[in-house]
């Protein structure tokens, strides 16, 4: 019966959301990143901005300028720190941490024994 199955699945909640995969948790963040930054920009470049104010309470007014007028919101050698943060050397070394943890932690459950 139809009827009957609406209330079993009201009964049980909603199901739960589809978590995303790596690949596209990244092209969603890169995606949403994109769209704000352009939303700032608009908003930037609107009358209702207060271009002064912003400019003396930020540290680099050029750079903010070269943002707003189109340039990238971070610079290469951002870039290249983030790279050695967070890209594929960092997980490799990671998984070097990691690795020298369990040992450590196996060395010490058969000292205990």
């Amino acid at each position: 019966c139809p009827s009957g199955r609406k209330i079993q699945s009201s009964r049980l909640g909603p199901s739960p959301p589809r978590l995303l995969t790596e690949e596209e948790f990244r092209l969603q963040g890169e995606v949403e990143t994109r769209k704000a930054l352009e939303e700032l920009r608009s908003f930037c470049q609107s009358p209702d901005f207060s271009a002064w104010t912003a400019v003396s309470r930020i540290q680099s007014p050029k750079r903010f300028a070269e943002f707003v007028g189109g340039a990238s919101h971070v610079s290469p050698s951002e870039v290249s720190v983030h790279e050695r943060e967070f890209g594929l050397d960092s997980l490799f070394i990671d998984e070097q941490l990691f690795e020298e943890e369990e040992d450590d932690e196996e060395e010490e459950e058969r000292d205990s024994n």
